[in-house]
């Protein structure tokens, strides 16, 4: 039997901001039959600050690291996740959900107790010799950030990266921190063989708002920078501006584009808020704590782009939404696109007949 906690909003357990943390709450997740709730022993004080938990990364032995889809929303069949779990904690990370599979939660825990696929490289380099493999490009950042601040570490990422250069196989990245800058030394030489194209996802230009939405996530202008810095140094670099928050970072849609362009982006695209499963929660209580004025309005025009619901899962509708709020947001991104040259060319130019199989390991060595 799942037990719901009090409704009282000055109980211990109250959702409360939690410095440097995207969610404020650590709900069970939907795969759990038993709810817990903290109960005050008499230590507790009404002023005394919310804890804020260390981040946690366990090493994962993964059994396979390419993940396939046949998804008509998404332009790419193959991913690759180093990790599992994202520090960045951004409160609307549609990925937040899946950590209840580890029977954690999509709250606090997924931002938290985080996972580090070590042998990824080594999966990686199994699965590209294999007979039979087709090559087609492969995305690093599918559901969680490859450049989280993790990987400043562990180096998950750059390993694949490794391995991939080494195979003249494609890929594409997708990224919310500067720290992709550390591997241009890689990308460059990468992108000179049209083997790579990267996209910075950034979602509006108010860093005070960033700083609770994706608190662990590059600075806004600093994303910019890195957009910038990549498509100076040769690695074709676009943006994404995702996912689109109505009534909260819709207002950036414009100048986004404008400065991605001035930036050097040439490709742009965008998506709607989606909230699956525990996520539209933790969404409503995030607008509850930081605009409580707009919550009501920011979730009722949701819903207007949903059918009348807090999520619509199907293919065709769930990354763009529908009604006349996603088709004014339609517009405004197709008209700023338009306006600054961007997206021109929709094909990214990814050459797949560069790929050679890497050599299978030898007893004698490699002597040529």
């Amino acid at each position: 039997m799942k037990l719901q906690p009090p409704s009282d909003p000055n109980r211990l357990d109250a959702p409360a901001r939690i410095k440097g943390r995207g969610a404020a709450s650590n709900p069970e997740g939907r795969f759990e039959g038993i709810a817990k709730t903290r109960e005050d022993d008499g230590w507790h004080r009404d002023d005394e600050p919310p804890a804020r938990p260390d981040t946690v990364v366990t090493i994962e032995r993964a059994r396979s690291i390419i993940s396939r889809n046949d998804s008509p929303d998404i332009h790419f069949e193959q991913s690759i996740n180093p990790y599992r779990g994202c520090e960045h904690g951004c409160v609307y990370c549609y990925a937040r959900p899946s950590h209840g599979y580890l029977n954690l939660s999509a709250g606090i825990d997924f931002e938290t107790k985080l996972f580090a696929k070590t042998n990824a490289a080594e999966l990686l380099r199994a699965e590209l010799g294999k007979r039979g493999y087709a090559c087609s490009p492969i995305n690093l950042g599918a559901n969680t950030d490859p450049y989280q601040p993790i990987e400043r570490r562990w180096r998950i990422t750059r390993s694949v990266l490794e391995v991939l250069a080494e195979c003249n196989h494609p890929c594409t990245i997708i990224t919310k921190n500067a720290l992709i800058e550390r591997d241009l030394d890689l990308l460059a030489p990468m992108a000179k063989a049209r083997l790579v194209h990267a996209f910075v996802s950034v979602t509006s230009l108010d860093n005070r708002l960033s700083s609770t939405l994706e608190p662990r996530a590059s600075a806004p202008h600093r994303r910019l920078e890195a957009v910038a810095a990549l498509n100076a140094a040769g690695v074709p670099c676009g943006v994404m501006v995702a996912p689109i928050i109505p009534m909260v970072t819709d207002r950036w849609i414009e100048q986004i584009v404008e400065r991605a362009a001035a930036a050097g982006a040439r490709h742009a695209g965008y998506t709607i808020l989606r909230l699956p499963y525990e996520l539209k929660d933790l969404v409503r209580e995030w607008l509850e704590l930081n605009v409580p004025e707009r919550a009501g309005h920011v979730m009722s025009l949701i819903r207007q782009m949903r059918g009348g619901k807090d999520n619509d899962a199907r293919f065709g509708s769930r990354m763009r939404g529908e009604g006349e709020f996603a088709n004014l947001v339609r517009q405004r991104f197709r008209l700023a696109c338009r306006r600054h040259g961007i997206n021109a060319q929709r094909d990214l130019g990814l050459d797949t007949s560069r790929f050679t199989p890497p050599r299978a390991p030898s007893p004698q060595g490699e002597l040529f």
